[in-house]
């Protein structure tokens, strides 16, 4: 059999390495890439009928055929002491993609990788952790997930020597030290050290919102938003105050709480110097200063300076009532509301007049009270 293969396109090696290549993956898929343009010919194989764009692929792939053991090809640098490494190498060069997934048109070298793929249309998970019975559709996944259990970090940061399971996690970890933010916003040009960290505020960009609550259909933008929100129905709060006990749906929040524990404002205007407890606040105290109310009601156009009261106004338009008293199920648009009510459960009144004693389960029924002593 004839190969396509110009003359002096082999050469021979030594026994220890019979199978040598000497140009880079990279520089080969871009010739083929300039080439696609260039001709609309095929290239058929006459031993299996594979069919190639140009002919350097044909000539790439006969090689599979061939048996020409101490023949070298020359194409990546790459060194194999088994021909069927090489051989496995050979199709990444020639491109050859013959296994493709019915359902989506995308192509694969192998049937394994196809088998793998396919698993993400029926939702089959194949590969399950025996310690934990987590499910997996790659088997590479799979193998990843076995570190946690058994603790091993084998991928060692040089710099702080902080240990990491995976490769990946180290590169994103390495980062943080060389300050390098190779992921950019083509619309905003903000950077960011990790591609999930990108793909994350592109979508503030295009609204997409895939995390969809399955209880009350609310959309969110990400995974940590959504479980955080699922929290609101199941009534769970892992992230308890190590001070006074109060517990939080979200770490954030018990972040935020913990600073008046501490007394801590580290938030200052640089207009008047008030401080403040959290980032929020002073922004929205920025506001008084510029008269800005830049979030505005659709419905009725009326402005507000903060995203919370302007959030709590919509509600007026839309009469959703998320907050819930556990005892007789009324609802409240507001949390204030909300804890004002379940007084009147407890019986407790916190609201105490100074002038006769008389206490009240609002502060507003306290203040119509001070009302009759002011005409006395």
């Amino acid at each position: 059999m004839d190969l396509l293969v110009p003359v002096g396109y082999f050469d021979a090696q030594s026994k220890e390495n019979p199978h040598d290549c000497e140009i880079s993956v990279k520089n080969l898929r871009d010739q083929d890439n300039s080439m696609k343009n260039a001709t609309e010919k095929t290239y058929i194989c006459d031993m299996c009928g594979l069919v190639y764009s140009t002919r350097r692929k044909l000539s790439i792939h006969l090689l599979v055929h061939s048996n020409q053991q101490n023949s070298v090809f020359k194409e990546c640098g790459k060194t194999f002491s088994e021909r069927k490494n090489l051989v496995r190498n050979l199709r990444m060069h020639a491109s050859e993609k013959s296994f493709i997934c019915d359902v989506c048109g995308k192509s694969f070298r192998y049937s394994k990788s196809l088998e793998s793929h396919f698993c993400t249309h029926t939702g089959i998970k194949p590969y399950a952790c025996e310690i934990c019975r987590k499910a997996f559709s790659w088997k590479g996944n799979l193998r990843r997930h076995l570190l946690i259990h058994t603790n091993e970090n084998p991928y060692v940061c040089e710099v702080c020597g902080k240990t990491f399971s995976q490769v990946t996690l180290l590169r994103s970890h390495l980062r943080m030290h060389t300050k390098e933010k190779s992921y950019v916003c083509e619309v905003c040009c903000i950077a960011f050290t990790k591609r999930n960290s990108l793909k994350r505020h592109f979508r503030i960009h295009t609204k997409e919102k895939p995390y969809i609550c399955e209880v009350c259909n609310k959309a969110f933008s990400t995974s940590h938003a959504l479980q955080s929100h699922l929290r609101v129905h199941t009534k769970e709060k892992p992230y308890v105050c190590d001070v006074c006990s109060n517990a939080f749906s979200d770490r954030s929040h018990l972040k935020r709480h913990s600073i008046i524990h501490t007394n801590e404002k580290p938030y200052v205007c640089e207009v008047c110097s008030k401080t403040f407890a959290r980032n929020g606040n002073l922004k929205s105290h920025l506001l008084t200063h510029s008269k800005e109310k830049p979030y505005v009601c659709e419905v009725c156009s009326k402005a507000f300076r903060d995203s919370c009261n302007f959030k709590t106004h919509l509600r007026i338009h839309t009469n959703e009532k998320p907050y819930a008293c556990a005892m007789c199920s009324k609802t409240f648009s507001q949390s204030g509301n909300l804890r004002s009510h379940l007084l009147t459960h407890s019986e407790e009144k916190p609201y105490v007049c100074k002038i006769c004693g008389k206490a009240f389960t609002r502060s507003y029924s306290l203040k119509s009270h001070l009302r009759t002593h002011a005409k006395e």
